[in-house]
């Protein structure tokens, strides 16, 4: 049994965090404790330290973690090794030497994290060679991938049934950020959860502006052009429809003054890592992207995302426009939509061949377009989608309940009226000083560069901001600051000091 204070004493020192977020120690607790939970978490909730944090605590056992993307899986086990905790990919971007490497250690319990992807565990070699390892728990992220009412269903999740059947003593933790109550209980159904602990976090993101302005192909080059003018220096993501619109969406910024990068799965990949780190070290605001862009990315202080079409579904848009604010401050999440894309869209749909796919697609396909025409709340509308029930009748934070947003003739900008009064006041934020913020964010580069990891791997957003905020002048104090913990003082504690002081 692992006490209370056990607990808190691992948060701050691998995570330097002294208290956890909403549900997030009744999750750990539950897992510690031996329980299969289900977790629906919006993005930026913190779902990855619910297992990582339980995984720690467990001393020469291994958290196997499914994850359904490699990048995703190398950026988290960087971002482990950087607070001391051994944790390991296993894919096939990995030599043959190093893949065996790799498993000898695991069987000898050397790691508290193992990832793997789904078509990895799919295959039966691996669950046997599984029953060598001193498994602790399953995790299974991005777990509505299992449901073919999901909105990103992956034949090879369906294989996941196998955990239970093949390790009946082992936990299950289920985590995925947008799940409605009909795909909740398909994931329970699929993963043979037993008596799972239910964990579902509010689905309302006050500090969102949803704004969805309907276009035609002239007008929206001039509306994208005056969103990201309005929040120039920030960082911001477009979600595009295809790739060939991605090229030219980033050929059309920079021929009007504003650098942007693109980001898409035709794209080398050492390029498409390449402009991720950029966009995430702010060397560039704007970046470009299809939906294979967004998953796993944490970075706070993203202030606008723009999609450029209708998503296939109101899940798919809640997780990329949740991408926005998640340091909890006021932003905005712009739906242009053309009615070509629903023409688009219903053409896709009829293509697909299963019976069963096509009803559930056109489903999808009137719940979004509905969202895109309604006069209801944006907010409310989005959580009645997801089960949960709201009270309000105008949450001061969509074009629905707000004035309509004024495009200027020049539409070098947009303007909406009262967004700033309406803003929570939880978001509101106390002044940061932008000269320090930069000093910090050139020292995170170099260092990142010099370390070979991505920038956030180093430091997030959100503990650069609290730097600035309360600038600390000794290693003592330096220590108390959100997300620095034991190894990262040792690390880098000497580097941050004479940073702010030199700034």
């Amino acid at each position: 049994m692992i006490s209370p204070e056990k607990i808190k004493e691992a948060l701050k020192q691998y995570w330097g965090y002294d208290a956890f977020r909403p549900k997030q120690e009744e999750i750990v607790r539950n897992i510690l404790d031996g329980r299969d939970v289900c977790v629906v978490m919006p993005t930026g909730g913190g779902k990855s330290l619910c297992y990582q944090l339980p995984a720690v605590l467990q001393s020469g056992k291994t958290a196997i973690v499914v994850s359904p993307l490699i990048a995703l899986m190398q950026d988290q086990a960087a971002q482990l090794a950087q607070m001391g905790i051994p944790a390991a990919v296993l894919n096939s971007s990995q030599s043959w030497n190093q893949q065996r490497e790799t498993e000898r250690l695991a069987e000898a319990g050397e790691f508290r994290l193992l990832y793997l992807s789904p078509e990895r565990l799919a295959k039966q070699e691996m669950v046997e060679w599984l029953g060598k390892v001193p498994v602790s728990f399953f995790a299974i992220d991005e777990a509505h991938c299992i449901s073919e009412w999901g909105h990103e269903f992956r034949p090879d999740y369906r294989q996941m049934k196998l955990l239970r059947k093949e390790f009946p003593d082992k936990p299950i933790a289920a985590f995925t950020a947008s799940a409605t109550r009909r795909v909740r209980h398909d994931i329970i159904e699929q993963l043979k959860l037993k008596d799972p602990g239910k964990f579902i976090a509010s689905f309302h993101r006050p500090n969102l502006n949803y704004l969805v302005a309907a276009c035609d192909s002239k007008t929206q080059d001039a509306k994208l052009l005056a969103i990201l003018r309005k929040h120039a220096g920030s960082a911001m993501i477009v979600y595009s429809p295809t790739i060939k619109r991605v090229g030219s969406t980033v050929a059309m910024l920079r021929e009007n003054g504003i650098a942007a990068i693109g980001y898409h799965a035709d794209m080398d990949g050492a390029e498409r890592k390449k402009n991720q780190e950029r966009w995430m070290a702010d060397e560039v605001n704007v970046l470009v992207g299809t939906v294979a862009f967004g998953l796993g990315i944490n970075k706070s202080a993203v202030r606008a995302v723009v999609h450029l079409s209708l998503p296939k579904s109101i899940e798919q848009y809640y997780q990329e426009a949740g991408r926005a604010g998640r340091d909890g401050k006021p932003s905005d999440c712009f739906l242009l939509w053309q009615k070509k894309d629903a023409g688009l869209l219903a053409y896709f749909i009829e293509q697909i061949s299963d019976a069963a796919e096509k009803r559930r697609s056109w489903d999808r396909y009137h719940e979004v377009r509905g969202f895109a025409e309604a006069k209801e709340c944006r907010h409310k509308i989005i959580c009645n989608h997801f089960g949960e029930k709201v009270a309000w009748e105008n949450c001061g934070a969509c074009d629905v309940c707000l004035p309509a947003v004024e495009w200027k003739t020049s539409d070098r900008e947009y303007r909406q009226r009262d967004k700033e009064k309406k803003a929570p006041a939880a978001a509101v934020a106390r002044e940061i000083d932008t000269e320090l913020l930069a000093a910090l964010k050139r020292w995170r580069v170099e260092r990142s560069r010099a370390d070979k990891v991505p920038a956030f791997v180093i430091l997030h957003d959100s503990t650069l901001e609290h730097l600035c905020l309360a600038p600390p002048r000794s290693l003592a104090e330096l220590r108390q600051i959100p997300g620095i913990g034991d190894l990262k003082l040792e690390r880098y504690g000497k580097e941050i000091l004479q940073a702010l002081r030199g700034s």
